[in-house]
């Protein structure tokens, strides 16, 4: 049997240790990671191995080839990036037999000749060894069924989408015959592009957990994880040098001064010297001849070749690349990145955070501060639910805010126009000049719209044709939070994958800086307000005019809508509070405690009906004359209802709307689309089927028009609209799962149903004969929200608490 080695990657999430260096040969335990991949075939009896290249090629076949492996191998050069499937297919006439794929990244000591056994005993065409994760974001997770046939793959999904928490480790058993579903020359992946044919085919792939040790040394926090597993025993694989005390493992020709104190785990490299005073802390890895001079004292701290670390210098947390020098009195702090032969001066100081690349010099006392620091509590996925979600000024600061510009505008590339919108509260308004210097920084040309609400922003992002848009909002779920909402081309919100390409961007930090003849000026479009309420306009009957709505609302931001929509509508608005004036949102559960009191005032003013708009024109609680409240799965179900009698099919629904959508639909003859929870979703598949009615999802003063012009021109009310939409019960609840757990819980309740009516639009939805569950984790919170329907509130009740009582079993396991 062969093997094959991945070993093409850039590493760009490893930068700056990646900028001059293939990943695999970045350092585990002083040893290239591809190294101990090389080991683990040996070990299982493969000794051909071929290694496919690509990103500085000649570097890794020199180190192989100059370190005598014991066994044939051959290289395998991409001319371009074919993916993960392409490369292997470039290297197809090497491969006549079953062979086995490795990553040339990934850290593992897992059993191949147990897994090569499962694939024989299954006449398997290809096997995935799995293995189970905490966080499974990162990876391509899998639902097998009992004989471990695989029924269901997703690449790299978002928190709503996670099913399982068994993922794919990049280690296959393939047959030869499967490169046949590989295209020539082109790129092609294994996880994204080949493994979904399969399962579409229906051909045998397979998939086999095995219990050991694995890590995908993707980004610098799970680097600095590995390096701990291998000091602490956790991986089986041969180390270097030999044990003179318990922990403390040195190389040949090692200096340690009889005054230094060692504390291990360490490992020390060939020809290092570590001087008197010194103190070398737990999880330290010296690279070969580094140089520690007197009273330096370093903890979980990794030093590459040949780095210098002058008198009384602390490193705390910290990765030096080749040949680093840290000159006396230096500190630098957790999460500090420094590349190769960069230059740390006396008395300079490096926060938590900081990362350098290659070549650089940090002047004599000289404070480096970084916008990015753990400590703050900023999560490693920046997007959430809806864009990026932070405490104002503390986790999204002007700081920050400017690079997520700048990484936003990386993403769209230079020349691109975009718009920029905040709502009027004044630390939104601080944000936006951030976020405007970020992207002209990066020469994207910028249109500032002023002041508005998000669903203005997705109108000019159209309006204007532009690549794409931003608005920063205050939440009124949280008034201490801002959001920033990025938008693509359609005024959607970004793909998942363009989400990714962001958060690269941001947490790498090596974007193109535009040169400052470059930079083009900001252009103030006035005229967006003027133009958003006439597209408004446009959506209302003329027998609007003398309707009388009551409308509790945030005047500071949405006033002017509220008296331009009046003017050019002849809508009179019964303001709730028209003198109330806060330099805050309120927060959304004062919306909800004063429903009762706007209900009333609706009845008593014989109005029309009333209207509750949060600050940013995104939520809309509808108010029928009678003071019937009409919110969410109700004011979902009335969007389809209009959307039907005007005969404008299809109806597009979150998974999370009740059946009373499929009974009006078929009523109407017409076809419901669900989709997945998140508001991306939602918007992608309404502009994929045309249907304008959930595009209000996103507007709320275009659905209050739209909505009594329809019960305007047909003489109808909103109580009679509302009375033919049929009965349902569905019940939510939110139960607390810990980040690390969503995905195990998500697997489990996926197996326990094996055989039984379950779907994986969006989390796990279980159908039962009188109802249906849905259970979906939260991509901002560490919980997952359970949403039942049934065929009465007692059932609906009771499905609610036992999948709540399953899930908080399944947590404490």
């Amino acid at each position: 049997m062969k093997g094959i080695i991945m070993a093409g990657g850039k590493g760009t999430r490893l930068r700056p240790l990646t900028c001059d260096l293939p990943k695999p040969l970045v350092p585990v335990a002083n040893r290239p990671v591809m190294a101990y991949g090389l080991e683990l075939l040996q070990r299982h009896g493969i000794t051909e191995v071929g290694v496919t290249l690509h990103y500085l090629s000649e570097k890794v076949q020199e180190y192989f080839l100059n370190q005598g492996f014991e066994g044939r191998l051959a290289f395998f050069r991409e001319e371009k990036s074919l993916g993960t499937a392409g490369s292997v297919k470039n290297a197809a006439s090497f491969l006549d037999d079953t062979f086995v794929v490795l990553s040339g990244d990934a850290l593992t000591d897992l059993d191949l000749t147990a897994a090569i056994a499962f694939h024989r005993e299954r006449g398997a065409l290809a096997t995935l060894v799995l293995t189970r994760v905490e966080c499974p974001l990162e990876y391509g997770v899998v639902l097998m069924e009992e004989d471990g046939r695989i029924r269901c793959f997703l690449e790299k999904p978002g928190w709503s989408e996670v099913f399982s928490d068994t993922v794919n480790t990049g280690i296959y058993i393939l047959e030869p015959e499967i490169l046949d579903y590989v295209p020539a020359g082109e790129e092609f992946d294994f996880s994204k592009d080949l493994f979904p044919l399969l399962l579409r085919e229906g051909k045998p792939l397979y998939g086999v957990v095995l219990e050991g040790y694995w890590c995908d040394i993707g980004n610098l926090e799970a680097y600095r994880q590995a390096q701990e597993d291998v000091l602490a025993g956790r991986v089986k694989l041969s180390l270097p040098g030999q044990e003179i005390a318990p922990g403390i493992r040195v190389e040949e020709g090692v200096e340690i001064d009889p005054t230094a104190r060692i504390e291990g785990p360490v490992l020390i490299g060939a020809g290092s010297r570590v001087g008197p005073g010194v103190h070398v802390g737990p999880y330290t890895v010296l690279g070969r001849e580094c140089c520690l001079q007197e009273g330096a004292s370093l903890k979980r701290s990794i030093l590459w070749d040949r780095c210098f670390v002058g008198r009384g210098a602390s490193l705390r947390g910290v990765v030096l690349g080749h040949q680093v020098q840290v000159h006396a009195g230096v500190s630098a702090y957790e999460g500090v990145v420094v590349g190769d032969r960069s230059v740390l001066q006396e008395g300079s100081e490096l926060e938590p955070g900081v990362k350098l690349w290659p070549h650089k010099v940090v002047e004599k006392g000289a404070k480096v501060k970084d916008s990015l620091v753990w400590g703050y509590g900023y999560r490693r996925y920046l997007f959430g639910a809806e864009g990026v979600l932070g405490l104002a000024n503390i986790e999204l600061t002007p700081e920050s805010v400017a690079r997520l510009g700048s990484a936003f505008g990386a993403c769209l590339g230079k020349g691109s126009a975009v718009v920029v919108t905040s709502d009027s509260y004044p630390v939104s308004l601080m944000l936006k000049k951030a976020l405007i210097a970020g992207l002209q920084g990066v020469g994207l040309r910028v249109k500032d719209a002023g002041e508005g609400v998000t669903p203005m922003t997705r109108f000019a992002v159209r309006h204007y044709d532009l690549a794409g848009g931003v608005h920063i909002k205050v939440t009124s779920q949280n008034p201490d939070k801002v959001r920033l909402v990025f938008l693509e081309a359609t005024g959607g919100n970004l793909s998942r994958s363009t989400e990714r390409k962001v958060e690269e961007f941001f947490y790498r930090e090596d974007f193109a800086r535009e040169t400052p003849t470059g930079i083009f000026p900001v252009d103030f479009l006035e005229e967006v307000f003027s133009a958003y309420l006439e597209h408004l306009s446009r959506l209302c009957s003329p027998r609007l005019s003398g309707l009388r709505l009551a409308l509790l609302y945030e005047p500071l931001n949405l006033a002017r809508f509220v008296r331009g929509l009046a003017e050019r509508t002849g809508i009179t608005w019964l303001e709730f509070d028209a003198a109330y004036s806060s330099s805050h949102p309120r927060p959304w559960s004062f919306y909800q405690q004063r429903l009762p009191d706007l209900c009333r005032m609706v009845v008593e003013n014989g109005a029309d009906g009333g209207a509750v708009l949060d600050a940013n024109a995104d939520h809309l609680v509808l108010i029928d004359e009678r003071g019937r409240i009409i919110q969410d799965d109700l004011f979902t179900a009335l969007l389809a209802l209009v959307t039907l009698k005007q005969q404008k099919g299809p109806v597009v629904v979150p998974v999370t709307a009740p059946r009373a959508v499929e009974e009006l639909a078929s009523k109407y003859r017409a076809k419901v689309v669900r989709t997945k929870a998140s508001r991306r979703e939602l918007w992608r598949e309404a502009w994929q089927h045309a249907a304008e009615h959930a595009l209000l999802y996103f507007d709320a003063l275009a659905a209050i028009l739209r909505i009594f012009s329809f019960v305007a021109e047909n003489r109808t009310t909103l109580a009679k609209l509302a009375d033919e939409i049929p009965s349902y019960f569905l019940v939510r609840r939110d139960v607390p799962v810990a980040w690390k757990a969503k995905g195990r819980v998500i697997r489990r309740l996926a197996e326990e149903h094996r055989g039984k009516q379950v779907e994986f639009i969006d989390g796990v939805k279980v159908y039962h004969p009188e109802g249906w569950t849905l259970i979906l984790p939260d991509p901002e919170e560490p919980v997952c929200r359970v949403f039942s329907e049934g065929a009465s509130m007692e059932i609906a009740e009771s499905l609610t608490d036992f999948y709540s009582e399953r899930i908080k079993e399944l947590t404490e396991d």
